[in-house]
């Protein structure tokens, strides 16, 4: 492991006597990096604006708080967090109560060396203010706040969103924060589509007892891995991990990895 300034690991990555470039970060950081690879094989993971769809008909209690720990665990700074949770509109208004009462109850906010701690602070000011303005920008618009502040400092509560427009930050880009928008959906098709709706393409979760539906997610959904019933943050090591669009290349998980960084050799030998 080799700590270094950006222009020393650019200039790396550059270097023909590295063979693999593996990098997990922001989608503008591994894209320039790729393009300053050169001819070694290059894996990428990543961002996300992960989606969670709620069909009818499901344990609703379960759904919500998979979306609430989704959503909230690590203050939203996973690249699989819960960012847009679409819910089939028969059931929005029953999820949504569940989903704020769980979010009040169990997603405790502060100092992250207590136990009880689900949602620490953002990891640094920037992100905290970036967080801010884009939640601003949304209300602005005519998002509405169902629950949470802007916090202070590094530290913002769960912020749940509702009325959120396709052209909003919060939607169409990734927040790495705290914040989960919330949108009923007329059908399943619909929410399928909005889901796609997203030039990255990580994970997606799906909670639904139709089996039918469960195959249409998962040969509709543009992403990487379907996860159902369960939240897109669902991860275990030796799963294929990575993204499609603009979430990477390649996938992770050890088997994976392993083919991954391994050139497949042909000998052809005529006796």
């Amino acid at each position: 492991m080799l700590p270094s300034s950006v222009a020393l690991a650019e200039k790396a990555v550059g270097d023909e006597r590295l063979r693999v470039l593996s990098f997990t970060g922001s989608a503008e950081v591994g894209w320039r990096l790729r393009s300053l690879a050169g001819q070694k094989r290059v894996l990428l993971e990543l961002g996300g604006n992960a989606a969670l769809i709620v069909d009818a008909g499901v344990d609703l209690k379960a759904a919500a708080r998979r979306a609430a720990i989704g959503g909230f665990a690590h203050a939203g700074q996973i690249c699989i967090a819960v960012q847009r949770v679409l819910v089939l509109e028969e059931v929005y208004d029953e999820f949504k109560e569940i989903f704020l009462t769980t979010i009040a109850k169990e997603i405790v906010t502060g100092d992250p060396e207590r136990e009880e701690t689900v949602a620490g602070p953002l990891i640094e000011a920037e992100a905290a203010r970036r967080v801010r303005q884009w939640v601003k920008e949304a209300l602005a618009g005519g998002a509405r706040m169902l629950t949470g502040d802007l916090g202070q400092g590094n530290l913002i509560p769960p912020i749940v969103l509702e009325n959120v427009s396709r052209e909003m930050k919060v939607w169409c880009q990734e927040v790495f924060g705290p914040v989960v928008t919330l949108t009923p959906c007329r059908s399943f098709a619909e929410a399928l589509e909005l889901a796609n709706d997203s030039v990255y393409g990580l994970q997606a979760g799906v909670f639904t007892n139709n089996l039918a539906h469960a195959w249409q997610a998962f040969e509709a959904l543009e992403v990487g891995g379907v996860i159902i019933n369960d939240a897109p943050i669902f991860r275990v090591d030796h799963m294929p991990y990575g993204g499609v669009k603009a979430s990477g290349l390649g996938r992770e998980g050890v088997r994976y990895a392993i083919e991954e960084l391994s050139e497949v050799r042909l000998l052809a030998l005529k006796v």
